[in-house]
Formats: structure tokens, sequence, C-alpha cells
């Protein structure tokens, strides 16, 4: 455990204001008021919410709606065999950005989605016939955002496979059984340092090292600075979080 605690320590020494950039970067909106919260722009104790447009981003072969609603979505419901790695806590605000004033949207629905250590997904069949996981639904689901506008995941941190660098999938929709709910669809990337730790750990190393880093990837180049999560230490594992703006 020292050991792993003196990567993580290194990681940040790393990433020095990363984080920061990541959710404030985008669309200069980062200033816009949180109504709802205190007088401080916090909510509930927590640290102030940034409320930022950020760019869609194709959803991807392997979206199935399952609607699995959970917030820890390591274990395929199916066999009960819970997906290996290194733990990965994903926090997303989801909020409607009105003019200058940013409001939480409550009771909309946050897909997540995401290979696991070894680059595989579930619900699916490869196309190069790599891998068959029809059937089987691990790291996946859903939760509704709270009063907050906030949802937590509970997941591993993605493996990577050719042709792509490391990444999540997600989805927000705010009212997924009418027509005129709004939809938003895009991706999650990390920071190379954190990656690079994770990848050396005993779940990722076999497979050897990615092919693929972040500015080698045409739908990172396409906005993905502006995805990136903010992420840090949390325990044996880590937390990344995104505030996201959706326009009302």
């Amino acid at each position: 455990m020292a050991r792993d605690d003196t990567r993580r320590r290194e990681a940040l020494r790393l990433l020095g204001g990363a984080g920061a950039v990541g959710l404030l970067g985008a669309c200069g909106r980062d200033d816009l008021d949180f109504g709802g919260g205190d007088s401080d722009g916090s909510t509930g104790g927590e640290e102030p919410l940034s409320c930022t447009v950020r760019p869609e981003q194709t959803e991807g072969p392997y979206f199935v709606d399952q609607r699995l609603e959970r917030s820890d979505i390591r274990s395929d419901p199916t066999t009960g065999a819970v997906s290996q790695g290194v733990l990965l806590r994903v926090i997303v605000h989801v909020s409607d950005v009105m003019g200058e004033t940013c409001v939480p949207i409550a009771g909309a629905v946050v897909d997540l989605w995401q290979c696991d250590a070894i680059g595989e997904y579930s619900g699916v069949a490869d196309s190069l016939g790599q891998f068959d996981h029809t059937g089987r639904y691990f790291l996946r689901g859903f939760q509704r955002t709270d009063e907050r506008g906030r949802v937590e995941f509970i997941t591993v941190y993605p493996g990577w496979y050719t042709g792509r660098c490391v990444h999540l999938h997600f989805k927000v929709r705010t009212d997924p059984d009418s027509l005129v709910g709004r939809e938003f669809t895009s991706q999650l990337y990390f920071d190379e340092a954190v990656t690079d730790l994770v990848h050396a750990t005993e779940a990722y190393a076999g497979k050897g090292p990615r092919d693929t880093p972040n500015e080698r990837d045409g739908a990172y180049r396409s906005g993905g600075s502006e995805l990136v999560l903010a992420i840090e230490p949390d325990g044996d594992g880590w937390q990344g979080r995104i505030d996201l703006g959706l326009l009302a």
C-alpha cells in the first residue's frame, strides 16, 4: 500500500493544475452563478460547482439501453462476477444553463458505460471477433440526478483497446421516455500520468502499453481536452469529477 500511495502522490505532482483546466476550460461559462446553493456558491457543504458547457461526442457502437439503475456498476447482474481493476469513483453534476444562471437538474438519467481492464465491453460482440459478451452487463448502469444535479458511480479505471485512448462513455437524458426530453452524449478522458500509474498494476499490465495516447485519438482531438475528469486519489483508488452545463 505504501508504494501505491507514493505513486498517487507522484501522479498529483505530475498533474499540477490539469484538473482545474478540465473543469474550467470550456466555452467561457465557468463563472456562472449556480442557483440554489449557499451564498458562497457551494451546495450542501461540497466544493463550489462550475457550470461548463462541454462538447458532445459520438455515442460509439457499444451503447446498450439496458436500464440498469445502480451506482456500483462493477458486477455483471447475470453471473455475479465483479470486474477487476483499480477502483474509480465518478461524480457528475448536471445543470441547466439559463442566461447567466446555472440551475441543477434533478431527475435526469445519466448512463455510464465502459470497457474493462483488458479493453472489452459487455452486452455486445466485437465486430473483429475478439470477444462476445452478449447477455452480460458489467460496467454499465445509470443513476438519476439528485436535487443537486449529482450522480455518483463506483466502477474500475478503464483499460485500453487498439485505436482509442482511455475513456468512459456517458449519456444524459432529461426525460428518456418523452420526445421533448433533451439528450446529451459524450465521453470522458483521463490525465496520461494517472493512466500510466494505473495501467502498471496487475489487472492491466498483462496487456502491455496502450497504443493510442490522448493526442493521437481522433475523438479526443475533437474537444477531449474539455472532457478530462478532474481526478484525485481516493483511498486505494481514484475519484474523478466533472460538471456539465446543458443549454436550456
